[in-house]
């Protein structure tokens, strides 16, 4: 979603430069990008079964439905790398955010890198403090240095690259009903598996150059 403020805004352009520099950096596998995101899925049966599509005749589905609850669908993606995991949970609390973040420094993919880099969005629970609530001071202190947060501006989730990718696992395969967490994690290992195989990489495009020009009504005006 598109939410630009209306007038000159110091805090949003401040983080909205500070994530446009860091998708400037050239790709460093010691030092990568990682982006992040989460997004509900509601969980959804059918009250009876669709008529499935036959020819001249469309597939039919009764609007009636079952709801089965919320999931939340996690996604990292290193848009330079080609490379992104999408982990399906319950919840989406401090604690588990901490956990998929703790899941992603450890994985194999980074055991070399010296810092990661995490755009993410500026949430209450996207912050190190919540790895001191899921994890022994030790723990959290070693995750933490291994993280470089960079956090989106207020209401401009647009600019982290993970949510147009959680909007292409939607549209390509979370656009249905599904009754099961367990089936929609399959139908994302399925996805970003395909994707990662492809090494289908992000090509940013909108530069801090950019930004200066086309939301300059953004800036504050200095007084001479």
């Amino acid at each position: 979603m598109w939410c630009i403020p209306p007038e000159q805004d110091a805090a949003f352009v401040c983080n909205m430069e500070q994530v446009l520099e860091v998708y400037q950096r050239p790709y460093d596998p010691r030092r990568p990008v990682v982006c992040m995101d989460e997004q509900p899925k509601q969980l959804i049966s059918e009250v009876s079964q669709p008529i499935a599509i036959a020819p001249a005749q469309p597939e039919r589905i009764d609007y009636e439905y079952v709801r089965e609850g919320v999931c939340t669908i996690w996604m990292f993606v290193e848009p330079l790398g080609g490379w992104r995991k999408v982990p399906v949970t319950t919840n989406k609390t401090a604690i588990d955010w901490a956990q998929q973040v703790k899941q992603m420094v450890d994985d194999p993919r980074y055991a070399l890198a010296e810092r990661i880099t995490l755009v993410c969005d500026n949430l209450n629970t996207h912050h190190l403090a919540s790895l001191y609530q899921a994890f022994e001071p030790a723990e959290a202190l070693r995750i933490a240095h291994k993280l470089e947060l960079v956090h989106t501006p207020k209401h401009g989730s647009w600019l982290n690259v993970a949510e147009s990718e959680l909007s292409v696992l939607t549209r390509q395969c979370m656009d249905r009903r599904i009754a099961q967490l367990e089936e929609v994690g399959e139908e994302a290992q399925h996805w970003y598996e395909r994707r990662n195989a492809k090494q289908v990489g992000v090509d940013w495009q909108f530069t801090t150059n950019d930004a200066r020009i086309r939301l300059k009504r953004l800036y504050p005006k200095i007084k001479e």
